[in-house]
């Protein structure tokens, strides 16, 4: 665990992890490159149904600054310059998406033993204004994330968190959608040398008062190979395994079965990153 409570978005991280991260349908192929001067150069492709969407994103860095330029195949070019620590704690981020002209955003994160703050705002003439904060420790925090429209003079986002850590287990608790979803997940961690653990997470929603409940688990068969699952109350039932076949390259295969509909297939995804 680090020193302090981190950022918002930290608040059931873990959980969401193992639970959804690298979970996917789709058939994903990406290859990473570098120059001779530091340009990290990553092409990728995604096949999603009968579609096909590429992107290529070139990371240079240079001192304690980060350029991110990525461009796709709807002709979107995305920038993002992340400026490290230019006083301890801070961290400095602004992003914009051409050729969208209201997408820039200027963004300020501070770290501290006892506190963490985001705050961004958007650069247009009636920007929306978001803040997010954590006060607490790495064991107890309590935090908070807003958003504000400018122009209509609403309030966009309002929700809290609370988080419990300690070794071996996180527990966390958020109130989202303007108090409409209450979100508790758990995390506990079985043994470190295997990356076992299991985690669950509950979802209730006070308009309909419906209930989501979902399991999973993780375990490391050795070094390189990983195998994950999950299961929700509604039939849905997800695996994957991902085995590091060189450093740095991963390959993923993960599938989805439907409990409750047997006649439709299962659907299976494949996700190959490489690295030099």
């Amino acid at each position: 665990m680090g020193k302090g409570p981190g950022l918002y978005t930290d608040i059931g991280k873990k959980t969401r992890d193992l639970l959804y991260k690298d979970y996917q349908s789709d058939q994903k192929f990406s290859v990473t490159t570098y120059s001779s001067t530091g340009v990290a150069i990553t092409s990728s492709g995604t096949k999603k149904g009968e579609g096909f969407v590429a992107e290529v994103n070139t990371q240079l860095k240079k001192n304690n600054i980060t350029t991110d330029v990525k461009v796709d195949t709807n002709s979107n070019l995305f920038t993002t310059i992340t400026v490290d620590e230019p006083a301890p704690g801070v961290k400095t981020i602004f992003s914009f998406k051409a050729p969208d002209q209201r997408s820039g955003k200027a963004e300020l994160q501070y770290l501290h033993d006892y506190a963490g703050i985001s705050t961004s705002i958007g650069l247009t003439a009636n920007p929306i204004v978001n803040f997010s904060g954590v006060l607490g420790t790495n064991v107890v925090s309590l935090g908070t994330d807003v958003s504000f429209d400018t122009k209509t003079g609403n309030f966009t986002k309002c929700n809290a968190g609370l988080s419990f850590s300690k070794a071996d287990l996180i527990a966390s608790m958020t109130l989202n959608n303007k108090g409409e979803t209450l979100n508790a997940s758990y995390y506990h961690t079985l043994s470190p040398l295997t990356n076992s653990a299991v985690g669950a997470e509950l979802s209730h929603r006070f308009s309909t008062n419906e209930n989501t409940i979902t399991l999973g688990a993780q375990h490391s068969l050795d070094a390189l190979t990983t195998v994950k699952a999950r299961a929700n109350d509604i039939g849905k039932v997800n695996a994957l395994i991902q085995h590091e076949w060189r450093p740095k390259s991963l390959i993923t295969v993960s599938g989805e079965f439907d409990t409750k509909a047997l006649e439709k297939s299962a659907k299976f995804g494949l996700a190959l990153a490489l690295k030099p």
